[in-house]
């Protein structure tokens, strides 16, 4: 007999958000009002408790499969370092409408912020694809800018997919284990554009992390909203070593293809960068 996991409760969720936030500030991935994060949440959720202001809105994107859900985001402007402190302030509650088309925004007392994150509609279209394609009814995706991994964005010979994850994958034995499916690497192009939203979906379909060439990455976990981050974090240490490593020379030797592929063995991990 299968034993249905408990569904994370909103104050949970809430929590996490404000953890995660400040972590992303510590790792030095998110710069004044920089970063956003959401959360897709598939079941019956009561918000008015916790936001007790509504208000009808257009969503930027069409979302029908996310009707009767709820996506929590955090604010247009809103710092991610302070959210731990002032969660109701910074993040907003969306109850999606059949059709996908509007919903309701339920906001606090204390709201500090006139819109959702303006990538609200990458958020939202991530969401709509996952659930579309997956069935999932819970899903976090993060946007941050850590700069190591946005460096090497701007280095034309990392803009790859193959170059950019065998830099990555060769420095920690964790990396295979935690980012087996490595990082999708996306061109520059202009944020919240519709070109950018496609691509970006198009990418999380077969990553868990995007990589937004010169400006910054989204990552994605129906498991939580801390293994989003993590998986932030993996990617960045990499591009941290990586940085290091051009700075020196080139000389380091990091963990050889063979390396790799036994930590994988070990592990049980499947991956094409095997």
């Amino acid at each position: 007999m299968t034993i249905e996991k408990p569904k994370p409760t909103l104050d949970e969720m809430i929590a996490q958000i404000g953890e995660c936030g400040y972590r992303i500030c510590e790792i030095d991935a998110s710069e004044a009002g920089a970063g956003n994060i959401s959360v897709y949440m598939g079941w019956d959720v009561e918000v008015r408790r916790h936001f007790p202001n509504a208000e009808e809105i257009e969503l930027p994107v069409p979302a029908p499969a996310l009707a009767g859900g709820t996506v929590l985001a955090t604010g247009s402007g809103r710092r991610l370092r302070q959210i731990e402190a002032e969660p109701l302030s910074a993040i907003g509650a969306v109850k999606i409408h059949e059709g996908g088309l509007t919903g309701t925004l339920y906001t606090a007392n204390t709201r500090k912020f006139a819109r959702l994150t303006s990538e609200f509609n990458s958020h939202l279209a991530v969401h709509q694809d996952q659930v579309e394609r997956r069935g999932i009814d819970f899903q976090a995706v993060v946007h941050a800018q850590p700069p190591h991994l946005t460096y090497l964005s701007h280095i034309p010979a990392y803009r790859s997919n193959e170059r950019m994850n065998r830099a990555i994958l060769r420095w920690e034995p964790e990396t295979i284990v935690s980012l087996s499916q490595g990082i999708c690497v996306l061109e520059f192009m202009i944020p919240g554009s519709e070109e950018m939203g496609k691509a970006n979906v198009e990418g999380l379909r077969d990553y868990e992390i995007t990589l937004w060439s010169k400006h910054g990455t989204m990552s994605r976990s129906d498991v939580s909203v801390f293994r989003a981050v993590d998986r932030v974090e993996y990617a960045e240490t990499g591009a941290k070593y990586e940085y290091m490593d051009l700075v020196a020379g080139g000389r380091a030797e990091g963990l050889s293809a063979e390396d790799i592929r036994e930590v994988a063995d070990t592990f049980g991990i499947k991956s094409q960068w095997l």
